[in-house]
């Protein structure tokens, strides 16, 4: 939104300065942005009598505001108190009457503006390093994904080191980035002795010895916990199958932190000491972590002989990365050989293959480059021999910025999901590349696992990144590897235990689903014969079954009734038992076999309206109802990060690798529950339906477009039903057993003091309820335009 402040600024800089040698105009349409910035910057610069006039902040501006002292009220040159005041109304704070009389209000908006950084507020002059916040882009506020306990630790950091000569006023945003990280590092170097004309932010060798002899551990306080807390928390959280582990900024090292440390180990594969050793605060600070560690995996682009395999696998190695495809023209031979991989597993290894067509530039990632490089990434490893399931790694072997993964990354993911998918999904896709890569491919293009390019640790998208959550491989060091005479180039690579871990053999036939199918082939003919000899609904026993230990109790009572607990014990007194979870090969994800089938009871025996596919009943609550009633609970829970509810959808509805209580996996399992179900009520048998729905041998099985047909057949294709059914969701009154189950879900996650659905402006309940809309409307997008391609 147009903001009339900041079009003032911007027409009286452009008008006042557009005849200035070298200065560049910035858009006059209200929006802050670097260019209004810059143009800022520039005329700072004429008015200091500087030329050429350059586009950026530099030591020489720096130097030269030096020279003239803090800038006040009692500056003799109106234009500067008029840029101050200027500024001031971009950055969001009131900058007076903008006419460069720097009275009172503009006074009080520099204070604001100091306290809000960190730094002292007790006069409204504006020294050089303020100046200079004040011409960039940093906030100084929280804004939406910012947290308080990062936003701690940035304004720690300003406050403590604005006076040092290389250190600058970072944001005060709550979001970890890039030159917060180049804050800390300069931070611990200050600390460790070294002079700040040699602070660069880097991790050198001068600060790797130096953070060797400040090993922390509990019970330990001062400077060197505060720093060590503060790169805990920037790399938080430590995401787990089950929960988000946080921590907080601290003096001292406690219980809490040692817990945190050890969370934080096993996810980095460091060993779990819960010690501040040397090689926690490297993997804490760079992307690489202690490159000289033990690795359990490397990759190359060399062939690995029976030789060579045998040398890895005595050195420790039990995995290698090997390429698919060596592009025409390239002189690199990296590809596999024949006999290769027959090699590599008679010496113990696996292999997870890499796919890579140049992957170098930004033109070289489009969806339909996306699209044809799955076709070829397929064909390649099917002649290979590949077994269904296999997650290839397909590249980006560059420093994307973020706009980049946005405009070009990304969608060209999404054309590996639709070639793949065009295939039948034989094959799953993951990403090599910068962390921030990983994370935003993983979320917003479905990659299962992540192959983290962390040897190049000055990329811009592995600096202020933690690692992805589904981080599988993670290249740390390039070496000469040697076997005796023969040497050849290596990767290492950290390995995380429960990840991927390749393929041991080809040709093999791998049954989808078979766990789950197999489970069933033991309860539903249970469940036959006892309604043989009694009564009931063989389906419905079998649902009720598989989630009567996990989805019970009074709430589960008052939505669908009583279960048949004769069955229960009779199927376990015939050896069933309860399935917790089994592999998607659609997605490479375990999904809740659990979740699934109580979405699927809820579904078959509260089945939706005929007349009005926007009616929502008790199915519905035991599915996608219930999770998006604690995915607003969480919201609320949130707020202050994310007060706008479509961004939170944006931020945390159905994306892999990210815990929320309506995840992917969550959306996976009410999506599958309630096709499957819906095929059961039209007269088919739950076993045949499953072995259909989950039958990867078909490009028309249910399971490869379970997103689209669930937005059409539940949500009738149209967002605004979407929103509809979720206002009534978070609305309805009419069955008081679903409100005041609701009432319940939302305090119990957000607190008694949460403002209910019905408290909120319409306004503001409908950003929620279109995020979640949209959200849906993608997922089922992206699967159609898989089918159509």
């Amino acid at each position: 939104m147009a903001d009339d402040k900041v079009l003032a600024a911007q027409k009286w800089v452009n008008a006042t300065y557009a005849n200035i040698p070298g200065y560049a105009k910035c858009p006059e349409d209200g929006r802050t942005g670097w260019s209004t910035m810059f143009s800022l910057t520039m005329a700072l610069q004429a008015e200091l009598g500087m030329a050429p006039l350059m586009a950026s902040f530099g030591p020489g501006t720096l130097s030269e505001l030096a020279k003239r002292g803090d800038i006040g009220p009692n500056e003799s040159n109106v234009n500067i108190k008029k840029i101050v005041e200027h500024a001031l109304f971009c950055k969001g704070y009131w900058g007076g009457d903008g006419t460069g009389s720097y009275g009172a209000a503009t006074d009080k908006s520099v204070r604001n503006l100091k306290n809000d950084a960190g730094v002292d507020a007790s006069n409204g002059l504006v020294p050089p390093k303020i100046f200079k916040a004040l011409l960039s882009m940093d906030a100084y506020v929280s804004i939406t994904g910012g947290t308080d306990t990062v936003r701690e630790v940035q304004r720690w950091l300003n406050s403590r080191y604005v006076n040092r000569s290389s250190f600058f006023i970072g944001p005060a945003d709550g979001v970890y980035s890039r030159d917060v990280q180049k804050s800390l590092m300069k931070a611990i170097q200050y600390e460790l002795g070294i002079p700040d004309e040699q602070a660069t932010g880097a991790f050198g060798p001068g600060t790797q010895d130096g953070l060797r002899k400040h090993v922390v551990k509990e019970g330990d306080s001062g400077i060197f916990v505060q720093l060590f807390s503060a790169a805990c928390v920037f790399n938080s959280p430590v995401v787990t199958p089950d929960s988000n582990i946080m921590t907080t900024f601290r003096g001292t090292f406690d219980a809490k932190l040692t817990e945190w440390v050890k969370a934080f180990q096993s996810f980095s594969e460091l060993g779990a000491s819960g010690v501040g050793d040397y090689g926690t605060w490297a993997q804490l600070l760079v992307s690489t972590g202690d490159p000289n560690r033990s690795t359990a995996a490397c990759d190359t682009r060399f062939r690995i002989t029976r030789s060579r395999g045998d040398a890895l696998y005595k050195a420790g190695y039990r995995h290698v990365g090997r390429y698919l495809f060596d592009p025409p023209g390239s002189t690199l031979d990296k590809n596999i050989k024949d006999g290769e991989l027959e090699d590599i597993f008679a010496s113990g290894l696996s292999v997870f293959p890499i796919y890579q067509d140049n992957a170098r530039r930004l033109v070289d990632f489009t969806f339909e480059q996306g699209f044809n490089h799955a076709l070829n990434a397929h064909s390649c490893a099917e002649s290979y021999g590949f077994n269904r399931g296999t997650v290839i790694y397909f590249a980006v072997d560059y420093d994307a910025t973020a706009d980049e993964i946005a405009s070009n990354i990304v969608p060209y993911f999404q054309g590996v999901q639709a070639g793949l998918a065009n295939k039948g999904m034989r094959y799953v896709h993951g990403v090599y590349g910068s962390r921030n890569v990983c994370t935003q491919v993983s979320k917003n293009a479905g990659a299962r696992y992540s192959f983290v390019s962390g040897m190049s640790w000055g990329f811009s998208g592995n600096l202020g990144f933690p690692l992805p959550p589904n981080w599988a491989f993670n290249q740390i060091r390039e070496f000469k590897f040697s076997a005796g005479s023969d040497a050849f180039d290596l990767d290492n690579d950290a390995h995380r235990a429960g990840s991927d871990t390749g393929q041991n053999s080809i040709h093999q036939v791998v049954d989808p689903a078979s766990a789950f199918v197999k489970n069933l082939e033991t309860v539903y003919p249970l469940a036959m014969q006892f309604t043989n000899t009694g009564s009931g609904d063989p389906n419905q026993l079998t649902m009720e079954y598989g989630r009567h230990i996990a989805y019970r109790g009074a709430t589960w009572i008052s939505l669908l009734g009583l279960m048949h607990t004769d069955f229960i014990e009779f199927a376990d007194s015939h050896g069933a038992s309860v399935l917790k979870e089994f592999k998607d090969l659609v997605t490479g994800y375990s999904i809740g076999a659990e979740h699934l089938l109580a979405a699927a009871n809820g579904h078959y025996i509260k089945p939706q309206s005929e007349s009005d596919i926007r009616t929502v009943g008790a199915g519905d609550i035991a599915g996608w109802a219930g999770d998006l009633i604690t995915l607003y609970a969480e919201w609320r829970r949130d707020i202050k990060a994310y007060p706008s509810g479509h961004a939170y959808c944006d931020a945390k509805f159905a994306k892999m690798g990210v815990t929320s209580t309506f995840g992917f996996n969550d959306l996976i399992e009410d999506a599958d529950g309630y096709l499957i179900a819906r095929r059961v009520q039209r007269g088919g048998q739950l076993l045949d339906v499953v072995r259909e729905h989950y039958g990867m041998g078909e490009r028309d099985a249910g399971a490869l477009t379970r997103f689209r047909d669930y937005f059409e057949q539940r949500f009738g294709g149209n967002t605004d039903y979407v929103v509809t059914m979720a206002r009534s969701v978070l609305l309805l009154d009419y069955d008081l057993i679903i409100a005041v189950g609701r009432t319940k879900l939302i305090y119990d996650i957000a607190g008694k003091n949460a403002p209910l659905p019905s408290d909120l402006p319409d306004a503001v309940l409908n950003d929620f309820c279109r995020g979640f809309a949209d959200g849906l409307h993608d997922r089922a997008l992206q699967e159609a335009n898989a089918k159509g391609a």
